[in-house]
């Protein structure tokens, strides 16, 4: 069954009545992803009587791990995979619309820092551009292409040619963006150091057992003294969501208008936390239709009065994951 309104989703405002669309998407989830479904009722929940946000159960985001979750019976245009060390178990998200994805992705970018069209992109995503079903490659390739142009483009680890190509495009006035992974926006500060003012840099995360983790103050301090830098942008995303929450410094996050940061206390999931405390983040992502909106991460964090939030670490003994954890 077909969710009746997609377009509805994308064309919220921040004064739109986002709640009354949440709930209309949880019914339709309820009645027809099964794995939400069983979760539901091991909840002892009737979807019929919930009537409020704080009434939605969130899926445990593991479950992506382990079980197909998706709305009905269909043939996936894509099947996007997590990252993660040897050993680990990755998260599969199967896409029924390919284009909720690029919709969702090109209107935040959009929303966050303008036309990707009038933006030189270079993106250094080393462990993630070795696989073919990575979200973030996928993200990152479509942004590059927007480009009118032609100009941006991946690397691997060839930094030297890197440095030469941003230097160029700075040169010329570009309006130059670099996104990377944590591990190798740290190997190019500390080999090559370039100066890269004038640049928005944009980290994902992720050291990929290859460095040290560290937290992000720490890494962004690296990056402002070795790369003349004045701001270290990050963003924040996984493979089980199709929307991400963008943050242009002191890793204060924002989220696009269909998707919203909730938290919950760490020891009890049907418990709020009061915004300013610490706690577990719940993610209620809109874009997300025939998978699941409503999802429970193992990631910890603070939410502020007027929806920003930071993240602040992980549960003991939870995957680190690549798109934005810095522990």
């Amino acid at each position: 069954m077909i969710f009746s309104d997609e377009n509805r989703i994308f064309s919220l405002s921040p004064e739109s009545n986002f709640y009354a669309m949440a709930l209309e998407i949880f019914r339709y989830q309820a009645e027809n992803n099964p794995v939400y479904g069983e979760y539901i009722s091991a909840r002892g929940i009737e979807p019929g009587n919930v009537s409020s946000i704080k009434d939605i159960p969130f899926l445990p985001i593991s479950l992506f791990k382990s079980r197909k979750v998706v709305c009905g019976d269909f043939t996936p245009e894509k099947v996007f995979r997590s990252s993660g060390t040897a050993g680990m178990e990755h998260s599969l998200h199967y896409l029924y619309k390919l284009s909720l994805y690029e919709e969702s992705f090109l209107r935040s970018f959009s929303m966050f820092y303008g036309d990707p069209a009038g933006i030189t992109l270079y993106a250094l995503l080393p462990s993630y551009l070795e696989r073919k079903d990575s979200s973030l490659v996928y993200m990152a390739d479509r942004l590059i292409a927007e480009n009118r142009e032609g100009r941006g483009g991946f690397f691997l680890d060839n930094y030297r040619e890197l440095t030469r190509r941003i230097e160029g495009s700075l040169l010329n006035n570009e309006n130059v963006f670099l996104l990377g992974v944590s591990f190798a926006l740290l190997n190019l500060a500390e080999i090559y150091a370039p100066d890269l003012s004038g640049l928005t840099l944009i980290e994902t995360g992720g050291m990929k057992g290859r460095r040290k983790e560290l937290v992000r103050q720490e890494l962004h301090s690296i990056f402002k003294e070795r790369m003349n830098v004045k701001t270290v942008h990050s963003e924040y995303g996984m493979t089980e969501l199709l929307s991400q929450a963008w943050s242009k410094g002191e890793g204060i996050f924002y989220s696009p208008p269909w998707m919203r940061v909730l938290t919950r206390d760490p020891l009890d999931p049907l418990s709020s936390v009061e915004k300013g405390g610490r706690g577990a983040i719940n993610i209620i992502d809109l874009a997300n239709i025939y998978s699941c909106s409503f999802i429970e991460t193992a990631d910890l964090g603070i939410l502020h009065d007027n929806g920003s939030f930071e993240v602040s670490g992980r549960f003991d003994n939870s995957d680190v994951r690549g798109c934005n954890l810095l522990i």
